[in-house]
């Protein structure tokens, strides 16, 4: 199997878990990033680290590569400057990796790319699988391309997966970090009418659902990664007051949302029945299908130190 991997977004909530993994099982990596070479090792561990995707121009290859890069969707309203920067930090560094990776004596065997299951836009309450028709809006539009920028890629011969990624949750960062403070002071609640579906997935298994896709050499194409369990957001929020012993009596009204957030209130208030069909139809085996014991260990105490 490939040993020597270039990952792009190695520093992020998932990323940096990932580049732990991946050496610990003694791959050899290079992290692209835009933050000083030290933050990338001091993030990832013994990697090595570049700023600019043009310094792998005529590079020898690498055996595969998992593209990870795009700003946070929720980081920041949604102005028109905020939506062409997510789809500059997605859509343009994946173009920019596409050309580069044609430049390289070697093709690499496999490329993971990122993308998210907002690729179908709100779906209601409908089962969402890999062959679900999409709703058009910004978020299946932002997915869409950023899919399409790889997939010349496949059209050389690469084999390419995509990871449709959930709602992640685990320790020390990601949504459930900023929702901690209010529900641990008692103020948690659903949003709006809570009926929307939260595709939820436990970090652990998202980085195994990457490496998997990664080393499997017949994984391709699109993969809901998402717990095989979704619920709505009114059950997510009273099993993280369950987890946490807190009160869930505060909703936050949708009217309160869209005035606050604008657009972006509607990554909130709707949502998608994802199932991961695919993963399950190939035997991935998933750490935590079960949300009250994934809550429970990414808001453990000391839980970030710990694999799983």
């Amino acid at each position: 199997m490939s040993k020597r991997i270039l990952i792009t977004g190695g520093t992020g909530f998932i990323g940096h878990v990932l580049c732990r993994e991946l050496l610990a099982r003694d791959y050899e990596l290079t992290v692209f990033s835009r933050q000083p070479a030290e933050t990338v090792k001091s993030s990832c561990g013994r990697v090595e680290a570049i700023r600019d995707l043009q310094q792998l121009r005529s590079h020898p290859g690498y055996d595969a590569v998992i593209n990870l890069a795009g700003e946070g969707i929720a980081d920041k309203r949604w102005s028109e400057s905020r939506k062409q920067e997510l789809r500059d930090s997605r859509i343009g560094v994946t173009e920019t990796l596409v050309e580069v990776i044609r430049s390289w004596d070697q093709a690499p065997n496999v490329v993971v790319s990122g993308s998210a299951v907002g690729f179908y836009g709100d779906q209601g309450s409908a089962t969402v699988t890999e062959s679900t028709s999409p709703n058009d809006e910004f978020t299946h539009r932002l997915c869409r391309d950023w899919e399409n920028a790889a997939k010349p890629l496949g059209d050389d011969g690469v084999r390419l997966c995509f990871s449709r990624t959930g709602v992640v949750a685990g320790p020390d960062g990601g949504f459930l970090e900023r929702m901690l403070l209010p529900f641990k002071l008692g103020l948690g609640g659903r949003l709006g009418s809570g009926t929307q579906y939260m595709p939820w997935v436990h970090r652990d298994d998202v980085v195994s659902a990457l490496i998997w896709m990664m080393e499997n050499p017949d994984a391709s194409g699109p993969y809901n990664v998402v717990s095989p369990n979704p619920v709505t957001n009114a059950e997510f929020t009273r099993s993280l007051g369950r987890v946490l012993h807190r009160p869930t009596l505060f909703p936050a009204p949708a009217p309160v949302l869209k005035v606050a957030l604008g657009e972006m209130a509607r990554l909130l208030l709707t949502g998608q029945r994802a199932i991961p069909e695919k993963l399950v139809s190939q035997q991935f085996q998933f750490r935590y299908p079960d949300l009250d014991q994934a809550l429970t260990q990414s808001v453990a105490p000391g839980a970030a130190g710990q694999k799983g």
